[in-house]
This record gives C-alpha cells, sequence and structure tokens, in this order.
C-alpha cells in the first residue's frame, strides 16, 4: 500500500524504501511448534493468530481476539539497551521497533501506528541496511531499556505477624523470618509490625531495648496521622514523594530509618525482637477466639509506607493464622457459636454474612490506598480454619501481590513458598522481583484494547486504542501492579473496529495489524527499565474461514475464556456463567465444525479445535465455578492463582495432567479418566494446587509387605521411587508449592484423584469386573460431547 494511500502527502524516495519486518513465521503460526516459538521470544499467546478483517466477522468468531502477555518473562539473549527510547512525535507514543519503514537515505523511519514521520537523532547517524542498532533488528520484537536515570532506593519490606496463633506456629514464623535475614541482599530495608488485640510498629532504630508503639486494634491511622504519632516527616499531597535536599526530607529520612532499616544495621535488634516475640497476653476464654485486627494492622503498615517511601518498591507481607475478629475488616464474630461464612452463606445472605460487605469494602480501600503508593500486599494464610481471604483478596489482586494458603506455618507448603519469594538472581544477587510496574498497550488504527484481567487495576488513561467494549478492567489502556516476576501473566482482550466496506482502513487480505506493550518498572537493583514487545499478524478474508480457523490456538484461548468466566464470578451467579460457558461453545463449534443439518453423526471437528471442548469440560467442572467441597477463602485462592499463571500453568489448573507409571515401560500419559485406574500401576496427578502420587491396589499390597525392600525386586524399588522424583521436580519449579499427597486405590485421601477424573464409569453405568467406580451424577465427556453435537448440529 503507497503511502499516499495511507494519508501521506509525500511519499519516501522509492530507491532507499526499505519496509522492516519480522520473519513471517512470528506472523503466521501455522504449527503448535510456531506458536511457543512465540512464546519463547516474546512471551504472548494469541488466542487467533490470524484475525478477521471486519468487526462483524470478529463477533461471529465466538471467543474473543486476546492475547495472554507474560510481561518479564525470561527471553534467551534479550538485549538490555543503556539508553533512552525513540519515542514517536505523532498522537501515539509507541516506540521504534522492527515493523518501522526506513528511509536510510534521509534518515527518517515511519511509524506503522499512525504512519508519523520521524527524524533519527544525530546519533544514529551510520545507520544503514548493513549496520542497523538492535531496535530494528528483525528478531528483537522484544527489547529490554536500562533508563539512565536516577536509581530509586532500595525494595522495602514491611513485616506484619499476627501474635494470636499458638506457640508452636509463631515460633514457625520466626524462624521463618530470622531465616530471611540471610538470604535477603543486606540493603534491603526491613521493618516489623506485630498485632493481635492491638497493633505495635516496633522502632528497630533504638539501640538501649525493644521499643514500639502500640495504637488500638479497633483504629486505623491515616498516613498523616501516623506520620505525626511517629515522628516522620510532614507530608504534603498523599503518594508525592519530598525534596530530598529540603529540611523536611532531611528529616523524614531520619525519622522513617527508625523503623525501616537495612538489614545490615537491624539485623541484631530484629533477631533480638524475634526472640522475645511472645503470644497475644489479652485473655481469651474456652468459647472464644483470640481478638485479632488484621485489618487495622494491614491499614496501619500501608499508611507507614505511604508516609515513609511513597512510589518506592515496597512490600507489606501479612502472616496471619486466623480471622479477624475485632476493628475494621472483621470477618467473624469473637464467639466460637458464631461461625464463619460458606457459600451456602454468601449464596442464601444468611446472618453469618452480616460483617462480608463491610470488610470488602476495608480491604479494597486498603488496597486502592497501596496500590497509589505503588506498594504491594503479600498474604500468608496458614490455619486449619479460614483466615479472611475471600474478604482480604483486594488486597493481593489489586496490588499484585503473592498469596499463599497453607495449614500451618510449620508446613512444607509455605516453607518452600518463602524461600521462592526471597530467591535471589544468580548472576546480580538482586530479588527476582519487579516493583512499580505499569502496562501499556498500543494498537493500529484497525483494532481496540477492551481491557484487561489479571493481578491489576486501571491507571485510568484514554487514548485512540480504547474499545467501546470493556472486557475485565477496561475503558483504559494502561495499568499499574505494585509487582511483578516472571511468571505473571496478563490477558489482554482486542476487538476489530473495521465496518464492512470501510475502505479508508480496510486493507487487502494479508496484510498487517500492530500491536506495541510496553512495561515500564523499577528493577530490584533500583534501575528504571522499560520492556518493549512489538507484534504484528495477518488478517484474512471475511469469507475465509479455514484461513482464520488455521490460526486457532485452543490452549491460549482456553484460559482467556477461563478467566473471563473467573471476572464474571465477582458479578454474576455461576450458574449463570456455566450456562454463558456452554452457550459460547455451542456457538463456536456450530460455526468451525463440518457437519450435516440435524444429523450428529455426521459431526466433526478439525484439528485445530479437536480439543477445546474438553478443556471447556474440565473448565465447567472445576473449583473456580464449582464451589462444592471447598470453603469461600480455598475458591477465592483458585481464582487468584488462576489470573496470574501463564498459559501451561493454567492450563494444568483446568484439565491436570496424568501420568502412568508400570512394568510394563516408561512413564506416559494417560486420560484424565477413570478407566485409567489400574491395580498394577502407579499414577501421578498435577492438579497445580496438589501433586498426587496414586497407587494402585497391587502396587500397595505389595509395598505394604515390604517387597521393595527385599534383594532380588530392585524394580519393584525404581517403580515407587520414580514418581517421587517427578513429584518432586514439579514442586521445586513452582510457586506457590502444591500440596504432596500419596494415596492408594480404595484410601481416604483418593478422593484428591477421584474428584479430578471423568466419571465414564459410575454407578448407573454398566461397569466391567474390577473396574474402578466413581459415585457421582455429573455427566461424563462422552454424554457431554454427545449432547454438544446434538446441539450444534439443529437448524
Amino acid at each position: 500500500l503507497s503511502l499516499g494511500q495511507q494519508g501521506r502527502k509525500t511519499p519516501l524516495r522509492t530507491s532507499s524504501y526499505r519496509p522492516r519486518r519480522a520473519p513471517d513465521s512470528r506472523c503466521e503460526p501455522d504449527t503448535m511448534a510456531d506458536v511457543h516459538e512465540v512464546e519463547a521470544s516474546d512471551g504472548v499467546r494469541f488466542s487467533w493468530n490470524v484475525w478477521p478483517s471486519t468487526r462483524l466477522e470478529a463477533t461471529r468468531m465466538v471467543v474473543p481476539l486476546g492475547c495472554l502477555y507474560t510481561p518479564l518473562k525470561p527471553i534467551e539473549n534479550l538485549p538490555v539497551l543503556p539508553y533512552e527510547p525513540i519515542v514517536c512525535k505523532g498522537p501515539c507514543p509507541s516506540i521504534l521497533n522492527p515493523y518501522c519503514r526506513i528511509d536510510f537515505r534521509a534518515k527518517i523511519w515511519i511509524c506503522p501506528f499512525c504512519f508519523q514521520r520521524n527524524h533519527f537523532p544525530t546519533h544514529y547517524a551510520e545507520i544503514s541496511e548493513q549496520n542497523l542498532p538492535a531496535e530494528l533488528i528483525p528478531t528483537y520484537t522484544t527489547i529490554e531499556y536500562a533508563l539512565p536515570r536516577q536509581k530509586a532506593g532500595p525494595p522495602v519490606m514491611l513485616w506484619v505477624v499476627d501474635t494470636c496463633m499458638v506457640e508452636d506456629e509463631l515460633h514457625a514464623v520466626r524462624d521463618s523470618l530470622e531465616q530471611a535475614l540471610s538470604l535477603l541482599p543486606e540493603g534491603t530495608l526491613v521493618g516489623l509490625i506485630t498485632f493481635g488485640t492491638t497493633v505495635q510498629i516496633h522502632e528497630l532504630g533504638y539501640e538501649h531495648c525493644t521499643k514500639s508503639y502500640v495504637f488500638r486494634g479497633t483504629k486505623e491511622p491515616n498516613a498523616q496521622q501516623l506520620s505525626d504519632l511517629l515522628g516522620l516527616r510532614p507530608q504534603g499531597r498523599r503518594g508525592q514523594a519530598p525534596d530530598p535536599r529540603g529540611a523536611a526530607g532531611q528529616e523524614g529520612r531520619q525519622g522513617a530509618s527508625r523503623f525501616l532499616l537495612p538489614i545490615s544495621e537491624c539485623e541484631f535488634a530484629l533477631s533480638t525482637i524475634l526472640s522475645e516475640l511472645q503470644k497475644d497476653p489479652w485473655p481469651t476464654e474456652a468459647t472464644e477466639r483470640p481478638l485479632r485486627c488484621t485489618g487495622a494492622a494491614v491499614s496501619t503498615a500501608v499508611a507507614l509506607l505511604e508516609a515513609a517511601c511513597p512510589q518506592q518498591g515496597g512490600r507489606v507481607m501479612l502472616f496471619v493464622g486466623g480471622p479477624a475478629t475485632v476493628g475494621p475488616g472483621l470477618v467473624v464474630g469473637r464467639e466460637l457459636v458464631d461461625p464463619l461464612r460458606s457459600h451456602h452463606d454468601l449464596e442464601k445472605e444468611t446472618g453469618n454474612t452480616k460483617h462480608v460487605k463491610k470488610a470488602l469494602k476495608h480491604y479494597a480501600a486498603v488496597a486502592k490506598r497501596a496500590a497509589a503508593a505503588s506498594h504491594v500486599v503479600d498474604i500468608f494464610a496458614c490455619a486449619l480454619d479460614q483466615c479472611g481471604i475471600m474478604e482480604m483478596r483486594a488486597l493481593t489482586s489489586t496490588t499484585g501481590g503473592y498469596l499463599v494458603m497453607a495449614e500451618s506455618f510449620q508446613n512444607n507448603v509455605f516453607k518452600e513458598s518463602w524461600r521462592k519469594v526471597l530467591a535471589r538472581d544468580p548472576g546480580t544477587g538482586d530479588l527476582q522481583m519487579a516493583f512499580n510496574t505499569s502496562l501499556e498497550v498500543l494498537t493500529s488504527a484497525e483494532l481496540k484494547v477492551c481491557g484487561a484481567i489479571g493481578n491489576l487495576f486501571s491507571l485510568q488513561k484514554k487514548s485512540t486504542s480504547v474499545a467501546e467494549t470493556e472486557i475485565g478492567i477496561g475503558n483504559t489502556c494502561a495499568w499499574g501492579a505494585g509487582s511483578l516476576d516472571s511468571d505473571t501473566t496478563v490477558a489482554l482482550y482486542f476487538e476489530v473496529t473495521n465496518q464492512q466496506g470501510s475502505t479508508p482502513q480496510q486493507q487487502p487480505a494479508g496484510g498487517q495489524r500492530y500491536i506495541q506493550l510496553l512495561t515500564s518498572y523499577q528493577h530490584a537493583s533500583g534501575q528504571h527499565r522499560l520492556r518493549v514487545t512489538t507484534l504484528a499478524h495477518t488478517y484474512a478474508e471475511t469469507s475465509n474461514l479455514h484461513e482464520i480457523a488455521r490460526g486457532f490456538d485452543q490452549e491460549a484461548a482456553a484460559v482467556l475464556m477461563g478467566r473471563i468466566a473467573v471476572h464474571k464470578t465477582l458479578t454474576e451467579e455461576p450458574f449463570d456463567i456455566l450456562r454463558w460457558i456452554d452457550r459460547m461453545l455451542i456457538r463456536l463449534v456450530a460455526k468451525f465444525a463440518d457437519y450435516r443439518k440435524d444429523d450428529p453423526a455426521s459431526f466433526r471437528l478439525s484439528s485445530h479445535f479437536s480439543i477445546y471442548p474438553q478443556f471447556m469440560f474440565h473448565l465447567r467442572r472445576s473449583d473456580f465455578l464449582q464451589v462444592f467441597g471447598n470453603s469461600p477463602d480455598e475458591t477465592a485462592f483458585f481464582r487468584w492463582s488462576l489470573m496470574r499463571e501463564n498459559t501451561t500453568s493454567s492450563l494444568i489448573m483446568i484439565q491436570p495432567t496424568l501420568l502412568a507409571y508400570s512394568f510394563s515401560g516408561p512413564p506416559v500419559p494417560v486420560l484424565l479418566d477413570v478407566t485409567s485406574i489400574g491395580a498394577d500401576r502407579i499414577l501421578l496427578l498435577d492438579t497445580f494446587f496438589h501433586v498426587v502420587v496414586f497407587s494402585g491396589e497391587t502396587i500397595a499390597s505389595w509395598r505394604k509387605q515390604g517387597y521393595h525392600e527385599q534383594p532380588g525386586h530392585e524394580n519393584f524399588r525404581e517403580l515407587l521411587h520414580a514418581p517421587k522424583e517427578d513429584a518432586a521436580e514439579i514442586m521445586r519449579g513452582r510457586f506457590p508449592t502444591p500440596m504432596y499427597i500419596e494415596c492408594d486405590q480404595n484410601g481416604s485421601q483418593a478422593r484428591f484423584l477421584l474428584s479430578k477424573l471423568n466419571p465414564s464409569v459410575t454407578h448407573n453405568t454398566n461397569q466391567t469386573q474390577g473396574s474402578e467406580v466413581i459415585f457421582t451424577d455429573d455427566v461424563s465427556l462422552q454424554v457431554f460431547m454427545d449432547h454438544l453435537k446434538r446441539l450444534a448440529v439443529q437448524s
């Protein structure tokens, strides 16, 4: 297409005109290998890799056009450039990328988003087709800039510890925090707040003895009040850093350094306080819960960081062992006769939910304050009972914090997850996390961004890239998060704005549309960085369904639909969401399957769509939408996990993986079906949250008789050991660390496996002798597919 048709008045000289673009394989993934290659190089998975050319056709595709983007995905040979990027001077703030059109003679580049002509800076005078800067090399569609700006301060970690736990639990928390002192970089600023009936802010900089400021647990001071009470700097507008050259700035640093000190300076004082930490002394009757002011403690911690280090990377790390029973954000009354709310209570709005709305409102307000100051709230909740995670979910989902849930602080789930949080880069020694992050999306004129779904918040930034349709957090082109790590993944949704027959924007089939993703963040070293990912995709003729179908990514589409379904749970009933999933699936297969009207036997799905109905079947049965048997806290934890993980991990949550180990050969993947259970095999189930090693009846019997300990049975010993080794490998590379379960066929813990299997054999079917039976009224995958075929082909 000539530049004159693009709206430019003066075309470039054709003798030096060279469009720059990445290799075709990156734009048109024909196979899953190509999709995974793009994911490895750019951290992106699209639901549709060939896009429709009109808005009407995009609507008919049923599954939204979207992508799963991992902003900080480790990319091999990622170039890090030590200078400021070149930004387009037109209406869009796009950055120089391989898809820009270059006039090497005139030293001009044309933005692919707004078609603005931009002159290269003088230090780019030597560029040529043989001498390209890194930004224009076709394979560098993702690039990172280490911005030459003043470094931010070191990371801040404010530990907020619940002292209402039993002694063993409190001792386990103390050990974990003391361990952290040796794992964290010495320059990391740390602080300590403990709470029970009251909130205590410990002054680590006081040398003569342990000293703390005590606040009532029934009230929460704001940042200004806390600043005055603790003798911190006088603060103007909230979230605005003081002038470091002024007297107020000098006093502020001295005041804040009494409570937030580098580990190298406060290690002895902090160790002393932790060793003397005791259970909350407030008396509690046997019929009462302890007075626990979690809401006031979290609010006070956020206020301290607001006053001491606004817009600096900081984390409030909450260690809690039970529900809040007093003060703002209380979850349940103090009397044990008052039960914690269940899903049934929430559905029927019984008297047990009287505190829910106030608690949700309180924690949402605290999360909003933390997000505005670029701080993060992490929750480590370990108890046999619920801790109020459902009410506190906004703290982690808004700020991008971690959420770890376990039965005890002595449990391996918490201990291993805690070590992974504190993991450091082996090369630089910095923490493997980013702070004060933002993500901005730029699109071609034919595309608009509908919204994002993930653990982030809206920055309320408007642009021509914003769509009228809203999916998830919409009406903006930029989102923020207090923190990101290498696993954090955001779901972005787009819409095509071309109308049928709109010639000014419509281009011939095979043309490209562009998306640029700008992620700015503060590195753990304090350095400011910007990662730029520029993507281009082809789009097909409206009538060419085969070409569009060829670019369908079933895995990414299933996760994108799963995120929409989970986001809908905030405002809609689960039954309505299940009906919505069913309708969308029926519409999709009715459009892309081959069949004769009213003839289910003729129904055929191509390989591009063949396993998508299976994903939807397991999504309907997953713990994200089926709440039976789970507490509200567990459901909130499951949904939080889906909102942050990448495509592969999310698919494991939706449809767990199952491996079979036997004497007949190496381990093999088997169907997630009850028929996969065998008396002479071991199964390894990975649900992301649990790793289950399930021994068949014969294997369990041999093990109990000790055959693996006898000489001559080395093969049996190796068979028992192999799934445990693989399970340990799975758990090493996952956060949060999953629960490990060993169980036998017909044992009580076998329910962890049976609940995830397709119930193809139940008490209502004709089972064969010796086959495992699942006692359930749920339909099997075969019945589900039969109904789907019948509904899809009907006139």
